[in-house]
């Protein structure tokens, strides 16, 4: 009897563990991380507590859809690569039909929720799992643009959440999405370079350009960077509340565009890990900055 206990809780607990792979749990935080902080800096904190609730209930469920569609679509693509291999669905653990069904459930739930707090904020989420998952997603096999489209719902999140406090698209959400949109040619750039022969196993063209790693990467990450300073300080033009804030905001994006840099002139995979880690580090202390200046 214990044996077959200890064989449930088991099993159980795989499955738990591949129901967090399949909807990319850290991703979902990050989701709800961004959109978050997005409503209390557009807000200037006075955002009622239930916009809060059902803002990163329902842009967590959605994120988690997203990235069900997303694994189920490149099941076969997994299976070619080494950090994706043991993925639930290529590793056969579990079902295409059970990847889909978690899928539209917790899309359906997520923009439900959303449309509780205005119709643009469900509309914007609806349009981001569209443009991630069916736009995206697809276009990663066929050219390398497919980084600029993602982008687009990668950085859907801190528009999100000023609309859900507005109701519209505000001056200051449309910095946010900039800031966030841009932030990401780097870190994909730098993921992309690390993982470049798993990613060619299965396809990808992600790196910009020739697809090939070289001086190039490093270059285009540098001159990205200008409109992502640029846009990360502008909603101090509008509320400079503190000093130190704007510090923080400027110091790092600096320190993103020597990582840049240090890519461009090296053209090496320590130099591309060091700009990766650069990007963990830079968005979520320029978010909480921006906290700071509320």
């Amino acid at each position: 009897m214990g044996q077959v206990k200890t064989n449930s809780f088991a099993l159980a607990k795989l499955y738990i563990q591949d129901f967090v792979e399949l909807t990319k749990f850290r991703l979902g935080a990050l989701v709800i991380f961004s959109s978050l902080v997005s409503l209390y800096v557009v807000s200037n904190g006075q955002a009622v507590l239930t916009t809060y609730l059902l803002l990163g209930l329902g842009g967590f469920l959605v994120s988690g859809g997203a990235s069900a569609l997303n694994e189920v679509f490149e099941k076969d693509y997994d299976a070619m690569m080494e950090r994706t291999k043991n993925r639930p669905i290529p590793a056969g653990r579990m079902s295409s039909a059970e990847g889909l069904f978690y899928a539209g459930l917790m899309s359906l739930g997520g923009i439900s929720l959303l449309a509780l707090i205005n119709p643009l904020t469900a509309f914007l989420s609806t349009l981001s799992l569209i443009l991630y998952a069916f736009v995206y997603t697809p276009f990663k096999r066929f050219s390398n643009i497919a980084v600029l489209i993602g982008a687009i719902p990668g950085a859907f999140p801190l528009l999100i959440g000023g609309v859900a406090f507005h109701g519209f698209i505000s001056v200051d959400a449309i910095y946010l999405f900039g800031m966030q949109f841009f932030w990401q040619f780097g870190h994909f750039w730098a993921i992309a370079w690390i993982g470049d022969k798993d990613y060619k196993k299965a396809g990808y063209l992600l790196l910009p350009f020739d697809g090939e790693k070289n001086k190039n990467v490093g270059l285009i990450s540098m001159w990205t960077c200008v409109p992502l300073i640029v846009l990360s300080v502008m909603p101090f033009v509008t509320r400079l509340n503190s000093v130190v804030a704007l510090l923080i905001v400027v110091l790092s994006g600096g320190f993103f565009l020597y990582r840049s840099y240090e890519l461009y002139r090296d053209s090496d995979d320590q130099s591309a890990r060091r700009l990766m880690y650069a990007s963990f580090i830079y968005l979520p202390t320029v978010l909480l900055a921006y906290s700071l200046n509320v």
